[in-house]
């Protein structure tokens, strides 16, 4: 445990920084995997789950969570799947 009161500022800081992260990465994992889900089922219906994936990914990436090229590629292979599952 730190001693000096900036470092225990920082503890305190990044425990809530951390914990909000994680918050925001298990919500863009939840919603991934529903839209796999929606897309294995009904890919006629899957467009309305891409688009709530999607914007989880941009808040993700607006806060700071994600990095933005990361976000676009993630994007960009959902929008990818949902096309080759459409097609067939």
């Amino acid at each position: 445990m730190p001693n000096i009161q900036s470092a225990k500022k920082r503890v305190k800081v990044s425990e809530k920084k951390n914990l909000r992260n994680r918050i925001i990465k298990s919500g863009v994992r939840t919603a991934v995997k529903k839209f796999d889900a929606a897309v294995s089922d009904d890919p006629k219906n899957a467009q309305a789950h891409l688009s709530a994936t999607v914007a989880a990914i941009d808040k993700a990436a607006s806060k700071g969570v994600m990095h933005k090229n990361a976000a676009s590629r993630k994007k960009a292979r959902l929008a990818k799947l949902l096309d080759k599952a459409a097609a067939v």
